[in-house]
């Protein structure tokens, strides 16, 4: 098996790997200055879509983490980016917040309910009844079924609460048709990624607290991954998936030093 090359570029999820709850877990913030200070390629990733990259920034320089808001990559963004490419100038029903109807506006997406070509469903802490009543008949009627990210839970200090993928699988129950998820584990959002860092994946690696999100997309767009155990995936837990991550570290400050 060849050796591997030197980790030139790097994706690493928010949640989990560089805060917990609001607030930064040890490391992240020698990591994010040691990526600067090497000026190494690099992506923030998170499958919320209720925040631009802006917002994202914003709380993240709260809680002493500055990153530019051109290296945070959000699952809204990658979806305006799939469709696009796919259709571009196309027309749209979404159902979320600023995070994916401003991505959908930059890409020059009109929004509406009039026989739009696709239903765009994202999260959002409001999701309301009359939305996916008349998201099941758009679909229904035609529109193709797109979600922004699969997660079928979210976290709060309250607990988990209902995601996206939740809300996926009601419509889906309601028309029979799967929605295509472009936020990971769909490699797409690491491709994409990687594109707009202008890196390749032999010398790219993946941060991640998730073995069937982070792990899984990083692993299957060629990426050498590092699972942490600051979030949802404990120890114990790694050996029940059928695929491994590159290595499993305590957390990110065990990755500073590889920088």
């Amino acid at each position: 098996m060849s050796e591997r090359k030197p980790i030139e570029s790097w994706l690493t999820d928010m949640d989990g790997v560089l805060i917990h709850e609001g607030v930064p877990i040890p490391g992240a913030e020698e990591f994010i200055k040691r990526l600067k200070d090497k000026d190494r390629p690099f992506l923030v990733l998170t499958n919320n879509s209720i925040y631009t990259p802006r917002d994202l920034q914003a709380r993240l320089r709260r809680m002493g983490l500055d990153v530019p808001v051109e290296n945070i990559w959000t699952s809204a963004l990658a979806t305006a980016q799939f469709l696009d490419d796919q259709r571009p100038g196309g027309t749209a029903y979404a159902i979320g917040e600023a995070g994916l109807t401003t991505a959908l506006h930059d890409i020059g997406y009109v929004l509406t309910d009039h026989d739009p070509d696709y239903v765009v469903l994202g999260e959002t802490r409001t999701y309301s009844f009359e939305a996916m009543t008349k998201a099941v008949r758009l679909i229904n009627a035609g529109a193709r079924f797109i979600a922004t990210n699969p997660d079928e839970t979210g976290p709060s200090t309250e607990g988990p609460l209902p995601a996206t993928g939740s809300v996926a699988a009601l419509i889906t129950r309601a028309t029979g048709k799967q929605p295509y998820f472009a936020g990971k584990p769909n490699p797409l959002m690491m491709r994409t990624g990687l594109n707009r860092l202008g890196a390749h994946s032999e010398s790219s690696a993946m941060i991640g607290d998730r073995m069937d999100t982070d792990v899984l997309a990083g692993m299957e767009a060629g990426l050498r991954t590092f699972l942490v155990l600051t979030g949802s995936t404990g120890k114990d837990q790694v050996e029940n998936y059928p695929f491994r991550p590159s290595e499993v570290v305590t957390s990110i400050a065990d990755i500073v030093d590889l920088v």
